[in-house]
């Protein structure tokens, strides 16, 4: 395993490796398949949350469950925008369904806050949410987080799907900027 990494012209070191996002994730289904929940739709956040997603709703053992992506943009580079950016939307008719939202990270919840206007908006019965990683520090508004998989700083973070200018997602450990 790389310590450190160079993305574009910054270097990122080792914070939670591959065995630790794995045990996250599995911890993460429990709770979800023991949680009573029925026949959920998760919506995935693209792109950041598909690794994510692909992870542990193999480990869901929730009887119809269905999964659906929805794709959204607020960052650039390694600041967020403060907009954010519908770019692809729900394809189905979720009116009544019980929703499980996965995101990959939580910071400001500017993001989570128009998924959740978008999602209301069509009736749903019920709107869960789980995320893989949560910065309390930096969270910004009053909507319950049902499943945090690990609260870290408020660091930018890369890999496991998370990225910096498009690159990185690929990488199986998070890795944290550099001081």
């Amino acid at each position: 395993m790389m310590k450190t990494i160079t993305l574009h012209n910054k270097t990122f070191k080792v914070f939670i490796s591959e065995t630790e996002i794995s045990a996250i994730v599995h911890s993460m289904a429990n709770q979800i398949n023991n949680s009573g929940v029925k026949n959920p739709l998760f919506i995935a956040v693209l792109n950041g949350s598909f690794l994510f997603a692909a992870d542990i709703i193999r480990k869901i053992n929730i009887p119809n469950c269905e999964i659906s992506f929805i794709k959204l943009s607020s960052y650039l580079g390694t600041e967020s925008t403060g907009e954010v950016n519908e770019l692809i939307g729900l394809g189905k008719d979720i009116k009544n369904r019980n929703i499980i939202i996965l995101e990959d990270i939580i910071d400001t919840g500017i993001t989570l806050e128009k998924i959740m206007s978008l999602v209301q908006k069509e009736e749903v019965a019920d709107i869960k949410v789980a995320t893989l990683l949560f910065k309390p520090k930096a969270y910004k508004k009053e909507i319950k987080i049902d499943f945090i998989g690990k609260s870290i700083a408020n660091d930018f973070v890369v890999g496991y799907g998370l990225d910096y200018d498009e690159i990185g997602r690929n990488l199986p450990n998070i890795y944290k900027l550099k001081e």
